[in-house]
């Protein structure tokens, strides 16, 4: 096993759990009468299901835009999200499923079944950083105290400014991740 990674930066973790089939295991089965009802009284096999969720860097080419030629139903324009898994996200993805294999069949696991099925951003964790940061409100919505640069009184107090990196420079005393 491996003690350290070099394919990619930052980390993932795990989640899992184990079930039982129960007795609508049936819909997919054929058979039918006394003995077929009987066997799905018996509890199925026990299986163990493990996935992985891993960070995702900033990447200033995903962004959002209003789309103010295109109106939803009530009158208002729309968003455009711009957003795709970059090569550090793949290779962590590569490496989730390898490792997970590994720790099941060192657990003693039998039949194991490994596959790679990166999901689009935004369905398997709750992504941060859609708000950009930075001087200049043509390339950002925030200034470095999550002020909107538009509305002086808007603040952006939720995680749509995280996962962006501000210069240091501006607060020597702060780290901006």
């Amino acid at each position: 096993m491996k003690t350290k990674q070099k394919e990619f930066v930052r980390g993932y973790g795990y989640q899992g759990g184990g079930s039982r089939e129960g007795w609508a295991r049936g819909m997919h089965m054929s058979g039918f009468g006394a003995d077929f009802k009987n066997s799905l009284k018996r509890p199925g096999p026990w299986r163990m299901s493990i996935g992985g969720f891993g960070e995702c860097l900033p990447n200033h080419d995903n962004y959002v835009e209003v789309q103010k030629d295109k109106l939803d139903a009530w009158g208002i324009p729309t968003l455009k999200i711009n957003c795709a898994w970059g090569e550090n996200e793949h290779a962590m993805s590569r490496d989730i499923v390898v490792q997970a294999a590994e720790m099941l069949a060192a657990s003693g696991a039998k039949d194991i079944y490994a596959f790679q099925e990166i999901s689009p951003p935004g369905l398997a964790i709750h992504e941060m950083g859609t708000a950009r940061m930075g001087r200049d409100p043509k390339s950002s919505v925030l200034n470095e105290h999550n002020q909107a640069h538009d509305m002086k009184n808007v603040f952006m107090t939720d995680g749509a400014c995280h996962g962006l990196q501000f210069p240091a420079s501006t607060h020597p005393s702060r780290t901006w991740r």
